[in-house]
């Protein structure tokens, strides 16, 4: 990803955010769901499922 990047995530994919322990990320995200105004937010991450992940 480059600065400015627009990231279009597709319906029912589940996903999450997250960057590696040694860079910077943020994100703004904007979530829709036309039909019913609500998002679905899974489980959170615990650390070591992120340590796993960033490995």
């Amino acid at each position: 990803m480059m600065p400015g990047d627009v990231i279009e995530i597709a319906p029912n994919i589940e996903h999450w955010h997250g960057a590696a322990p040694d860079e910077w990320f943020s994100h703004l995200p904007i979530a829709c769901n036309p039909q019913t105004n609500e998002s679905t937010w899974l489980e959170p991450v615990t650390d070591e499922q992120y340590s796993e992940a960033v490995k």
